[in-house]
């Protein structure tokens, strides 16, 4: 080999070692700047993932702090739920958001969990928006009414209404038509049924066949209860129970009274329309026994009322002349039976009338004092004082 030959490779070689040297250089640069880029990516991710789990887990936090306060803590309003017999926590709470107690059910049931509390008894419940949940859970746990507690779910009967205003508010307060509850006072079997439980109060009533209603007059004013589920007869049956409590301490005065039940209901719910107080209401019986012992008419414009079925502010000298058992201008006696719902006071009234010789009364429409008169004469001077001259 020349010496030429062998110098060849040599300048080849150092040729070839600058270029491998650059491009490692090159590498090392390119990693370098690979390993900054990822830990800058890295530590980007990182407080990213940072910055994101603290705005979550603050997020969290003010969801469920808010969650733990009152709904409306300054509201007034009183909501009643129903918590059936076997529902679960978890039931409960979603029963209270879906009545607008509280805000959320799900941290509701959760905090539960973490006091560890249990032993909520059904019943219905009388609650607020603005309650704490520690004071809902004490509440849960103290015990519910076992019968509805706000008025939507109450039959209220008000003294002296007529048993088709009874209807009107059953319809309103219940599951039951007006009509249906009109059928069932006056239905046969229904009413065989009750005087069996009630012969007392209901054997004269149940047989006549005269009166509009037969159980008119029979159904106490008095609040009653109604839950979903009662029957239309459990309905009319709670309101003859509350009857015959009421009558029960009278029977004695009732059977030496010289009048029936009947004749007692009758009388007492024209006391109960006439007068107020009970001097006024007990010298109003007297007044209407007076009129009957000498076969008057009784002469009271609550039998008009009842006789053409309406309710007027004033009653007409047409109005007077009514074909009807209940016009007590034109028959005498007390008519078929009894025109509303009677109170206890204007029985007792009707029980123990004031011993008089009034036969006449008339009421200052301003005041609403009631005057009494013997003869017709004093009663003209009466009605143009204190009526006619307003």
């Amino acid at each position: 080999m020349s010496q030429n030959d062998q110098q060849e490779p040599q300048e080849q070689q150092k040729l070839i070692r600058p270029t491998l040297e650059k491009e490692a250089v090159d590498k090392m640069k390119i990693r370098k700047k690979e390993r900054s880029l990822v830990r800058k990516i890295v530590f980007a991710i990182v407080t990213i993932g940072i910055l994101l789990g603290v705005i979550v887990g603050f997020a969290g936090y003010k969801y469920i702090t808010d969650a733990l306060q009152p709904l409306e803590p300054e509201s007034t309003e009183v909501v009643e739920v129903e918590i059936p017999i076997g529902t679960s926590t978890k039931g409960i709470t979603q029963l209270l958001e879906e009545g607008n107690v509280i805000k959320n059910a799900t941290i509701f049931n959760y905090y539960i969990k973490t006091q560890n509390v249990s032993d909520f008894q059904a019943g219905f419940y009388e609650l607020s928006p603005s309650m704490s949940l520690d004071d809902i859970i004490a509440t849960l746990q103290a015990g519910g009414s076992p019968v509805p507690q706000s008025s939507d779910h109450k039959i209220i009967v008000r003294e002296g209404n007529t048993i088709e205003e009874i209807a009107a508010e059953v319809e309103a307060k219940t599951d039951f038509t007006a009509d249906e509850f009109l059928a069932k006072v006056n239905e046969p079997e229904f009413l065989t049924n009750a005087a069996a439980q009630y012969p007392d109060i209901l054997t004269e009533a149940s047989q006549r066949t005269d009166t509009r209603y037969r159980l008119e007059g029979y159904l106490y004013p008095a609040t009653y209860d109604y839950m979903t589920g009662n029957s239309l007869d459990e309905v009319v049956l709670q309101m003859l129970q509350k009857t015959n409590e009421v009558l029960t301490p009278y029977a004695e005065q009732i059977a030496s009274s010289g009048h029936t039940l009947h004749e007692i209901l009758t009388i007492a719910s024209l006391v109960e329309k006439e007068g107020v107080t009970p001097e006024d209401r007990a010298n109003i019986a007297g007044v209407f026994f007076n009129r009957l012992e000498i076969d008057m008419p009784i002469q009271s414009d609550i039998s008009i009322l009842y006789a053409l079925n309406e309710h007027k502010e004033l009653v007409t000298f047409e109005d007077l002349e009514i074909d009807s058992p209940y016009n007590l201008y034109r028959n005498t006696g007390m008519g078929p039976g009894p025109f509303n719902s009677p109170s206890e006071g204007s029985i007792q009234a009707t029980l123990s009338p004031a011993d008089t010789n009034y036969l006449y009364f008339v009421a200052d429409t301003k005041t609403g004092i009631v005057y009494f008169s013997e003869t017709y004469e004093e009663h003209l001077q009466l009605q143009s004082q204190y009526v006619d001259s307003e």
